[in-house]
């Protein structure tokens, strides 16, 4: 994989991603890498490095249409390394053109998402819907959130930072006018900073404490920036 220049916008806080292009299956394929080093605690719902713990770097990996690889945690990995990133990681994938990515801001919250919604729907539906992509690779129609905050979390309120910035997420599909929750392999990562010797981690993130309300301000901000509107209704 190898770097190429920056989209053109401005990345004034923690979260500055590189962009990444690679040639893969006869198509250039984009990607966003943020390395912000030792010092970060992550929880994700993402196929590489999920769950919580220390983690040094997050890419979020555009792949082709019809992906069909069955070993997506190892080809993350393998991007990963080969763009230089070293250490425990978070590993995100989607079909979506991840070079139109948005980056929104709210007093030290930072959200990166890109957006997909070719495959989009209710969380809860009457029946039990297609599960061939559970577990496995995500597939056209993914919505990933990257959030940085520049405090720490208890476990328990980085678990609530993941609900927070869902239902902003959620909020802003709904006011753009799609009518869906989100997509079904949807997948977040919430990056705190590690707590110093003797600091107390924030204890809340819902969306009415101070961070809690920062992060899903600047989820929700993104979330729309990053999303295609939906097509006029037809006469």
């Amino acid at each position: 994989m190898t770097a190429v220049l920056p989209p053109p916008r401005t990345s004034v806080g923690l979260l500055r991603p590189r962009r990444l292009t690679r040639v893969e299956g006869g198509g250039h394929l984009h990607a966003l890498l943020w390395t912000p080093g030792p010092g970060m605690r992550m929880i994700s719902s993402a196929v590489l490095g999920g769950g919580i713990g220390e983690r040094r770097w997050v890419l979020n990996a555009q792949v082709s249409h019809g992906y069909g690889r069955t070993d997506p945690d190892r080809h993350l990995a393998e991007l990963a390394a080969g763009a230089g990133a070293r250490g425990p990681g978070v590993g995100l994938m989607t079909a979506a053109d991840v070079s139109a990515y948005a980056h929104a801001h709210d007093k030290g919250a930072e959200a990166i998402v890109t957006s997909g919604i070719d495959v989009r729907g209710w969380a809860a539906v009457p029946e039990a819907g297609d599960t061939a992509t559970e577990g496995g690779a995500q597939v056209p129609g993914t919505i990933n959130i990257v959030v940085a905050l520049p405090v720490p979390l208890t476990d328990a309120a980085l678990v609530n930072a993941v609900a927070t910035a869902t239902e902003a997420k959620t909020q802003a599909l709904l006011e753009a006018g799609h009518d869906c929750s989100g997509t079904p392999t949807d997948a977040v990562c919430v990056a705190a900073r590690t707590p110093s010797p003797g600091e107390t981690p924030h204890a809340f993130a819902g969306p009415r404490s101070p961070w809690g309300a920062r992060l899903a301000r600047a989820v929700h901000r993104a979330v729309h920036d990053a999303t295609p509107s939906p097509p006029p209704p037809s006469l």
